[in-house]
């Protein structure tokens, strides 16, 4: 989301520099404040050098991604690649960001990317945007040495001239032009500060102070500040409580003072509306406790329009419904000034509140927004959303994370909420155990087994601790901590894993329960990795013996487990035993299932693969043809199984000589694959030394 540009923006022309001309193509600029304040009006600077270029239609594509995470940058760069693509992306969020990053470096179309509120340069690893035919605006806290050794152009901005402040004010007052008395005194007190600025010119404006009138306010409130480190406060954190005092005039029950709050604890990088007027937020009110109603609902949003006018927050675009913008210089006062009984209680409706009102199919900019929250909130408020058990805001967003396809960052978010649950709860609370749960899926679907290996063990030894080893929970938790062995490689620690758990489930639940047949097919398959295909062929058939007895031949897990047994042939080099496997599961599948299903398709694809690994070419091109075609159909272009069976069919094609049709078909999966597909997946590397063997690149 782009912030909303403020009223009475200023180019600034004596003290920042044109954005426009300063950028170029391979050197991204970046903007910093030149002394310890952290908001200088850089972010407002980016806005109007992107509206500019865009509005001038110079610019293709101009991205705005909020920088101060790496979940949010990838983000960010996953929704711009929807944006050029103009079509759901399948695949994580990182490949879409790695997809996004190789556009930028080749396409001729003119892009500019700004990156907001950068929290360090080690954030974008991997994420520099660059290409000829775009460049990058950098808006960061970071000083500017963080920068050192880049090929970045760094430039520190300062407050206002006086001149520029001056012209600021009096472009803010014309209404009342009468109000402009003492505008110059109080330019040079306001020190140049762009918060204190916009906070006296709305309260002036909104009023019938002038300038002169303000300044008496301001020095009676500065008064009682104390100095800092032996300096004076910066004036903003003097206007910000006359504006606070002013809309509290406006919005005389208190409402508008405790939104303010919330906005505070929520961040400064859009807060959807919606959270700030959740119906469970009503009883947090003052003047609604007692109202669950429309009529709250507009009180709310009447509160955070008296902080609009007040100049303590923006509403884009005005009225119900905008999302909610708050300056990083006001939040970091209003935070500073909060009681702790007053930042937990409003810590908690904000909570509840984010938590009521993300929706269970979220779109990917409010995803984003509310994980954004989320996180300031707990950087505002510690261990606050542990107290009493975790909070279920917190399970939400890790859930959040895995449906955006933010695999890494799943993973770090529950290391850390793994962290503080053990902690605050200790290591036994239900809800540390949860958290470990998702903590160990997460690094599994994050490609990271051998850091989910240890967290499995601990469930296991937890459960074994807690509910006995022949529990139904304990079991489960073994042939998961098995399955994770094997995603890590470690082969014979996941056989005997799997060993244990069969003769567990043999001897509690008898050798023909179902549970059993899955934990001796889980043994064959950690064998079938490590290429003992001897016992795994017996395995196979012994579980396959046991499922036809228990569910029937026609059973779809009786027909995958037959598949299994073909595939394991095929691997062994048993090609007739394979074909035969094959062909009755092809047969099977089309009674039960019928052609079109992806099970059914797999199996002639299948089926293909012995006839190739037999030589039969011609064979073999008419079942890989009829695979292409049925998962295309059946599971999209872009689907992976479909990508590898367009794979080997162009090396079918090849070995029959039409070179070509290889060549056309593999540059289309290749490109494909690139978009569908994390950057250093198996299927993707062999797509493309396939095409470079071919294509001799």
């Amino acid at each position: 989301m782009t912030p909303p540009l403020a009223d009475g923006f200023s180019h600034r022309p004596e003290t920042a520099p044109s954005v426009e001309s300063a950028l170029a193509p391979g050197v991204p600029l970046v903007l910093t404040c030149s002394g310890p304040r952290r908001s200088c009006g850089k972010t407002q600077l980016a806005v109007a050098a992107a509206q500019s270029l865009w509005q001038a239609r110079q610019l293709s594509l101009v991205a705005w991604v909020t920088a101060t995470t790496r979940a949010s940058v990838l983000s960010g760069y996953a929704d711009a690649a929807r944006a050029v693509m103009g079509t759901e992306l399948t695949g994580t969020a990182e490949s879409a960001a790695a997809w996004f990053i190789g556009w930028l470096a080749e396409t001729s179309r003119p892009w500019l990317v700004v990156l907001d509120d950068l929290s360090g340069p080690e954030i974008l690893d991997g994420l520099w945007p660059d290409g000829p035919a775009g460049a990058t605006l950098i808006t960061t806290t970071s000083p500017a040495a963080a920068f050192d050794g880049s090929r970045a152009r760094v430039c520190a901005i300062p407050d206002f001239s006086t001149r520029e402040a001056l012209n600021y004010l009096m472009g803010r007052l014309t209404a009342d032009t009468d109000q402009r008395l003492g505008a110059i005194d109080l330019a040079a007190d306001l020190r140049g500060d762009p918060v204190a600025l916009a906070q006296a010119a709305a309260v002036i404006a909104g009023s019938r102070l002038t300038c002169f009138d303000y300044r008496g306010h301001l020095a009676r409130r500065r008064a009682r500040l104390p100095d800092v480190n032996g300096h004076d406060r910066p004036a903003s954190a003097a206007t910000w409580t006359i504006s606070l005092e002013y809309a509290d005039r406006l919005a005389a029950d208190g409402s508008a003072r405790l939104l303010l709050v919330l906005a505070a604890l929520l961040g400064s990088h859009g807060i959807p509306g919606t959270v700030l007027s959740a119906p469970v937020l009503y009883g947090y009110l003052p003047a609604t406790a007692q109202q669950r109603s429309p009529a709250a609902y507009e009180r709310a949003w009447a509160a955070l329009a008296v902080l609009e006018r007040a100049g303590l927050l923006a509403l884009d675009p005005p009225g119900p419904g905008a999302t909610i913008w708050i300056s990083r210089a006001a939040q970091s006062a209003v935070r500073a000034a909060l009681s702790d009984e007053i930042r937990d209680r409003a810590g908690r409706a904000a909570a509840d509140a984010l938590l009521e009102v993300w929706p269970d199919e979220e779109q990917s900019w409010r995803g984003a927004a509310l994980r954004s929250c989320t996180e300031s909130l707990l950087w505002a408020t510690g261990d606050l959303l542990w107290a009493g058990g975790c909070h279920r805001l917190l399970l939400r967003a890790g859930q959040s994370f895995v449906s955006a396809g933010l695999a890494g960052p799943a993973a770090a978010w529950w290391a850390s909420v793994t962290t503080v649950s053990e902690r605050v709860l200790g290591p036994d609370h239900p809800d540390t155990v949860m958290a470990a749960g998702q903590l160990a899926d997460a690094y599994i679907a994050a490609g990271q087994a051998p850091e989910a290996v240890p967290w499995f063990q601990w469930l296991l030894e937890f459960q074994i601790r807690t509910l006995g080893p022949d529990h139904p929970d304990t079991m489960a938790a073994r042939r998961n901590l098995g399955r994770a062995l094997v995603a890590a490689g470690q082969l014979p620690d996941a056989a005997a894993v799997f060993q244990r758990a069969a003769e567990d489930y043999e001897r509690v639940s008898g050798a023909g329960h179902l549970d059993t047949i899955g934990a001796w097919e889980d043994l064959a398959a950690a064998l079938s990795a490590a290429a003992r295909f001897d016992e795994v062929t017996s395995l196979y058939r012994r579980t396959l013996a046991d499922r036809e007895r228990l569910e029937g031949p026609q059973h779809p897990d009786a027909l995958a487990t037959r598949a299994k047994l073909a595939g394991t042939c095929l691997a062994a080099g048993r090609l007739r035993d394979a074909r035969k496997e094959y062909q009755r599961v092809l047969d099977g599948r089309q009674h039960a299932l019928g052609p079109g299903h992806r099970d059914t398709i797999a199996a002639v694809y299948g089926l293909g693969s012995v006839s190739y690994a037999r030589g039969r070419l011609p064979e073999a091109l008419q079942l890989y043809e009829q695979a292409v075609a049925g998962y295309e159909q059946a599971v999209g272009v872009d689907h992976p199984d479909t990508l590898s069976a367009r794979v080997s069919l162009a090396t079918v094609y090849y070995r029959l000589g039409r070179l070509s049709d290889a060549e056309t078909l593999l540059r289309d999966t290749v490109e494909r694959a690139g978009q569908a597909l994390p950057p250093g997946d198996p299927l993707l590397q062999t797509a493309r030394e396939n095409l470079k063997e071919i294509a001799g690149e």
